[in-house]
């Protein structure tokens, strides 16, 4: 049997998730055996000691080398992210690595399972899920001058120019985006070096925040590093409102057959996920609505400490 890693990682404000992760983890039997790691990118000493029995290891680590101190002042907590290709080394010894962000929380665990026998079977293929759901808007959003496109704009045409320059953004543009906050890859995986180079190169040229994200997609789409993309219910992210299955008490996608969602990521909801006193209404399978919250609804963390994460 592989040995495998699940990891995530919080800083002080993310905390009430990292918790509510943890648990939606540990929840499923099938979880058992497989070691729970976490990034520790500013949490306080009380928030440690209160994690530190469910983890079999956590690490708070230095910043790759070469980026400039005047973008890493006070932004400790986006270490979770530029820290991503470096997971092999930070937590050694693991024959698979899944990597989940702190705002995520486990409904299904076959989705969990997808991911982890993909990395397995596949282990030249860097398994995770990308924007082109057949639920989802648009690609990419263009400004019309009467017959002709002006402007196209996109996160990846948006953020990738200056890292790494036009032509690269070109090449980008019409792709989708590759999900950096579920993801699992083999420790055998040729993918690992490489990313770390991009990613210190995103992060020195770019935004620390995006980085993920815009190395992620150069090594897919431009290098040609190889993918396994799974379905979107497998890691769904919920600034697309999905639907509630009152019969299977579950959120599912939006459209027939309306498969649970594996793997629920609460990026673009901010007041939703700051706390669970915050509902919306959501459409339900029967033509109904229901008010709910979107978070782990079996463990309350607590809310967090901002609505939004400073980001520079």
């Amino acid at each position: 049997m592989p040995k495998i890693a699940l990891i995530s990682g919080a800083d002080k404000n993310y905390f009430p998730l990292l918790i509510e992760w943890i648990d939606s983890v540990r929840r499923f039997k099938e979880s058992e055996g497989m070691d729970i790691c976490v990034i520790d990118s500013g949490m306080t000493s009380e928030q440690l000691a209160t994690v530190k029995p469910f983890c079999k290891s956590i690490v708070c680590p230095e910043w790759p080398a070469d980026l400039p101190e005047r973008k890493l002042k006070g932004n400790e907590g986006l270490k979770t992210n530029v820290c991503r290709p470096f997971i092999r080394e930070i937590f050694p010894g693991y024959d698979t690595y899944m990597w989940m962000d702190a705002d995520t929380w486990v409904q299904e665990w076959s989705s969990v399972q997808m991911f982890l026998d993909a990395a397995d079977k596949k282990k030249d293929r860097f398994v995770a899920t990308n924007g082109a759901d057949r639920n989802a808007p648009k690609l990419f959003r263009i400004k019309w001058l009467w017959r002709w496109p002006r402007r196209v704009t996109n996160f990846y045409f948006n953020n990738t120019a200056k890292p790494f320059g036009f032509a690269a953004a070109q090449k980008l543009c019409a792709q989708a985006v590759i999900n950096a906050g579920c993801f699992a890859l083999s420790a055998q995986a040729p993918h690992w070096d490489r990313w770390k180079k991009l990613i210190v190169k995103a992060a020195n040229k770019g935004k620390l925040f995006t980085s993920d994200q815009i190395s992620l997609g150069v090594m897919i789409y431009i290098d040609g590093y190889k993918a396994e993309m799974l379905p979107s219910y497998a890691h769904w992210s919920c600034n697309l409102a999905p639907l509630w299955d009152p019969q299977k008490k579950a959120f599912v996608e939006p459209s027939t057959p309306h498969m649970a969602l594996g793997v629920l990521h609460m990026h673009g909801i901010d007041e939703e996920r700051a706390s669970k006193k915050n509902k919306r209404l959501y459409e339900t399978t029967d033509g109904g609505q229901i008010e709910l919250n979107i978070r782990n609804p079996h463990i309350d963390g607590g809310d967090m400490l901002t609505v939004r994460m400073k980001r520079k």
